[in-house]
């Protein structure tokens, strides 16, 4: 049986980016610990039939391309993108794309965010974790949130590599087991902190990987703040409103401990599917999907997490 869907979570490894990490000296496998997986616009054609995607955003994962050079991103970042665009061009009914943005570059990144949205009809962006080091919820990036917020833009967060990962342990070989979620997890966490939900309402966040460890670290949260807000050593945030405020896709293995956690502190409105194609090969897609839709969690709420959720939020007929 397959669960028709809207996939707000899957990748595309388009030549231009091939070429940015060439370009930059970037090996994925050795970075990331993770072998990258092949993609073409036709198996991702085909892998939608197979598991009943109705349609799909997709967005470059990780390595990011900003490797300390502004201009250089801008210009890799502007190459990806323009190739992204084509794929959908080709495919409107089926594909949409999320903007790839030069970040830490924040005058090159508010350009870019312009030009996806104005010339090539992306659906929002997608931002690292941490692009170069700078994490979300920085000060450095205020013009950008400024400007994502007066476009409402959807706003995905894709986990990235931190600068430093401690070495000759299992977690520093591959990244997505540890590295990936406990990274989303610092980039939730200082936005809040930070005050950019609060100050930006308007950006629709969606947090990865059923929220990585952030369901875990909520409720810590709320008791800290209560700590260090009379302390004047945090400003005064309402963490469970930001929480709710947020979006959630489920891709990853979000059976039966993450999601159970996310339920706690999630807007069932607000949830996701996503799949995570093609780091996670077609049959654990399929395996996964089915699992989420018979899920006693889930199973009540099947149409809206699979396509009405994203239907409203990314403005989809």
């Amino acid at each position: 049986m397959t669960i028709p869907s809207i996939d707000v979570h899957s990748h595309a490894l388009p030549q231009a980016y091939l070429d940015a990490l060439t370009e930059l000296g970037v090996n994925s496998v050795e970075e990331d610990g993770f072998p990258m997986p092949a993609w073409s616009e036709e198996a991702h054609l085909r892998f939608m039939e197979e598991t009943g995607q109705e349609f799909c955003i997709l967005s470059i994962s990780t390595p990011h391309i900003h490797r300390g050079d502004d201009a250089v991103a801008a210009r890799l970042a502007r190459a990806v993108n323009d190739e992204l665009a084509a794929v959908c061009r080709r495919h409107p009914d089926r594909l949409g794309f999320a903007t790839t943005l030069p970040v830490p570059a924040v005058q090159a990144s508010i350009e870019e965010a312009r030009r996806g949205f104005d010339e090539l009809g992306a659906l929002g962006v997608k931002l690292p974790s941490n692009g170069a080091g700078v994490y979300l919820g920085d000060p450095k990036l205020e013009p950008l949130m400024a400007f994502l917020d007066e476009r409402a833009a959807v706003v995905t967060i894709h986990p990235s590599l931190p600068s430093a990962v401690p070495q000759g342990i299992f977690t520093a070989g591959p990244a997505p087991l540890f590295e990936y979620i406990a990274d989303t997890t610092r980039a939730v966490l200082n936005l809040m902190a930070y005050g950019v939900i609060d100050r930006y309402p308007h950006i629709r966040w969606v947090v990865p990987h059923a929220g990585s460890f952030v369901p875990s670290v909520a409720h810590r949260l709320t008791g800290i703040s209560q700590i260090l807000v009379p302390a004047g050593l945090m400003e005064p945030i309402n963490v469970m409103d930001n929480l709710r405020s947020l979006y959630w896709d489920l891709a990853g293995d979000a059976r039966p401990v993450m999601l159970e956690g996310l339920m706690h502190i999630a807007d069932p409105a607000h949830l996701l599917y996503g799949s995570d194609t093609p780091y996670t090969p077609v049959p654990i897609t399929a395996r996964n999907k089915e699992g989420l839709a018979s899920d006693p969690l889930i199973a009540p709420i099947a149409q809206t997490v699979f396509h009405d959720n994203a239907a409203r939020l990314y403005g989809l007929a």
